[in-house]
């Protein structure tokens, strides 16, 4: 049970986090892409990069209920469906995240 909380609080810390890259505060990314970046693109870079951190939190909160509810249940399709929603988030959020580190910083590293 106390797995699932941290997962899902991990969740929650995630989508914090990219509420507040989403609002232009991009001070919890590597100084690389905060010194990169230009300051007019702030807000497009962090819109971006917080998209991503909060599917990549979200799928993090679903996954971690399904793993759940699979235990709580004897059908084990519930855990094959969060694990498909984590691999897909953890891709669709990485993307907006590169996406983004690509357009507004020039490179990923």
């Amino acid at each position: 049970m106390e797995s699932y909380i941290a997962t899902i609080i991990f969740g929650i810390i995630f989508i914090v986090i990219g509420i507040l890259n989403m609002k232009g505060n991009i001070s919890s990314l590597h100084s690389y892409h905060r010194k990169r970046v230009k300051e007019e693109d702030r807000i497009p870079f962090g819109r971006k990069v917080g998209i991503g951190t909060i599917i990549i939190g979200v799928s993090l909160i679903i996954f971690s209920v399904l793993l759940f509810v699979a235990s709580s249940s004897a059908n084990d399709i519930y855990e094959h469906i969060g694990n498909i929603v984590l691999i897909i988030g953890f891709i669709v959020g990485l993307g907006f995240n590169f996406y983004g580190m690509l357009k507004y910083n020039k490179g990923i590293f």
